[in-house]
Formats: C-alpha cells, structure tokens, sequence
C-alpha cells in the first residue's frame, strides 16, 4: 500500500485529493495548521497531524517515521490580491515551507512530489494562457508559486527527485473556506448571499475567469503519480468556459433566488483576464467531463447551506497597510 502525505489535507482542494487517494488505496497522512483548513473536512480513514509545513523539525519527523512514498503538497496561504500586504507571511508560508518539505523527499527518497501552484505565475501573458510561455507573475503569491517550481526542477537536476506540476485556476467546491474574505470568490458571493449582504465586485466585474469545479481537477492531481507522461511535467488544469466575474455573480443570484444586489468597489491590482489552455493536461491524461458553471455551482451551493453562514475574520498581521483595499479593512 502506497503511502502519502497531502499537505492542507483540512483545506478544499487537499482534502479532496486525501478523499481520493484513500479510495485508490494509499495510506493517507494529512499535515495541516487550519489556519484555512478544518479538521472535519479530513476524511476518517485518514491520519490527521494539526502541524504547519514551515515547522521544519515536525517535517523532518513525520518523513523519518513515515517514510512517504509520494507527496501532494496542496498547503498554501492562496490569497493572491493580498500577497502584496503580506510579503513575509507569503514567502515564508508558501516558498520556505514548500523548501522544507522538497527537502525531506530528497533526502527520503520520495517517489513523485506533486505540487499544486497556480496560473498566477504567468501574470498578464497573452491568452489563452500555455506552458510553453514564460511565466512572468505580477504579484507575491505567483513569485512564490514561480520559486517552488524552480526548485523542484533543480532538485530534480541535482538529486533526482521526480515531480509533477499543475496549475490551477479559479477553482470552487465543497469543502471551499467560505469565511475568508481575501480569496475563492464564489465562496465569498455565497456567504454573502446567505448572510444577505450585497455581492462584492471589484472595478466593473468584467474580469474574466474560467472557473473549475473540484471535482474535474482532483483525478488529474491523484492521476499523475502513475504516468510516465507526467513526470517532471507542468500542466495547465481547470475550466474551458470563460466568464465574467458579474456574469458569476448574476448565475448565482438566479441558483439561489437571492435578492441581493451588487456592490461595485474601487478595482483592486490584479491579472483583468486569465484562463488557460489545457490541450497538454488532455493529451497526457486523457479527455474528462467538464462541469457546467451552473451544475457545479448548484453542488457547491447545496453544500453550503448545509454548512451555514460563516462569520468572516480579519487578517491579523498586515504588513504593509498602504494602499490595502478598504473593503479588506472593514469590520
């Protein structure tokens, strides 16, 4: 039986993958703070160790006592408009702890490490956004998602250490932190919707996104460990459609029958149009279904009624406070 460690195995996407590769047969460890995360969302079968990645020595332990055979590193601090008031947190929090953990799989002989980064490492390329580009990020969460994936090459120059790379983009689901005000804008709208507030909308809304649902991302990430095609590859992963992030809001103001309106803030810095191509993820790992904007959001909105009203925290060590958007600020 395969071993495993997934790392933000309590967060959405990780625990996810942990449910996964429990029903393929792994042995499952899930590392996570919940800082984001939270414990119900780790699957019974599963080990739970409440720990942070940054925390080098608990690292180093859990390899020696455990010995892996693959690691899903999923832990991240994904809050990319706000990357920019939080320099130190992101960088340690997203790069040095992802060092720590390429670290122990080098010196434990790990098979495959796969690493979940992002379409913010490419900034403002030209769309539809593809591999082949040079990735040129424009804010601190894609400067650290670019870094981790530099290293994991070097490594691999130097020690041999396979990995696979994804780059996800705008993904939504079940198990998705609903609370956090910074990120995961449907899970923003739908606590809104439910605490019946207006829907946020940065600048005019016209920012266009290809949203993924969950549930057509996690067989790829689970997937990769057993094809030769995947080995020390980058991928592109998400959704096809491309939409407006007003277009978002108005489908779920219709799912829900909400009443609320928009709320039109100042725009924020950030990426206006970002979707990507995914015919390289479709070659190696063949075609999958892809869900309707409507359907998944139908899934996830039955989850989080289910799940209630989240209250909403603020970040608690702001770094640099100037120019930060207002509405973060707001109680």
């Amino acid at each position: 039986m395969p071993k495993s460690l997934v790392t933000g195995g309590a967060g959405f996407i990780g625990a996810h993958v942990a449910r996964r590769l429990l029903d393929d047969g792994h042995e499952v460890l899930v590392l996570d703070d919940l800082s984001g995360g939270r414990a119900e969302n780790v699957a019974s079968s599963a080990r739970f160790v409440e720990g942070s990645v940054v925390d080098a020595a608990l690292v180093r332990r859990l390899f020696r006592e455990h010995r892996f055979d693959y690691v899903f590193h999923l832990a991240a601090y994904a809050a990319e408009g706000l990357s920019h008031y939080i320099r130190r947190f992101n960088y340690t929090n997203n790069l040095i702890g992802s060092v720590n953990l390429i670290n122990e799989s080098v010196l434990n002989d790990v098979r495959r490490f796969v690493f979940t980064s992002s379409i913010a490492v490419y900034g403002s390329g030209e769309l539809p956004l593809r591999e082949s580009q040079t990735p040129r990020p424009e804010d601190p969460y894609g400067i650290a998602k670019l870094a981790v994936e530099h290293d994991l090459a070097a490594a691999h120059r130097l020690f041999g250490l396979e990995y696979t790379i994804f780059r996800p983009h705008n993904v939504y689901g079940e198990y998705q932190n609903i609370a956090d005000r910074y990120r995961n804008v449907v899970g923003i709208f739908m606590n809104q919707i439910m605490s019946g507030r207006p829907l946020s909308v940065f600048g005019d809304g016209l920012q266009t996104r290809a949203f993924t649902y969950i549930g057509d991302l996690v067989p790829s990430i689970v997937n990769s460990v057993q094809l030769d095609g995947a080995r020390n590859e980058v991928f592109n992963v998400g959704g096809d459609h491309v939409y407006s992030v007003k277009e978002l809001a108005q489908t779920l103001l219709r799912i829900t029958r909400s009443s609320s309106e928009l709320r039109y803030l100042p725009r924020r810095d950030e990426v206006t149009h970002a979707y990507s191509d995914h015919s390289k993820v479709h070659r190696v790992f063949g075609p999958h279904r892809a869900t309707q904007l409507q359907e998944g959001l139908e899934r996830m909105w039955n989850w989080a009624k289910e799940h209630g009203i989240r209250a909403t925290t603020k970040f608690s060590d702001i770094e640099v406070a100037k120019n930060i958007p207002s509405f973060w600020t707001e109680d």
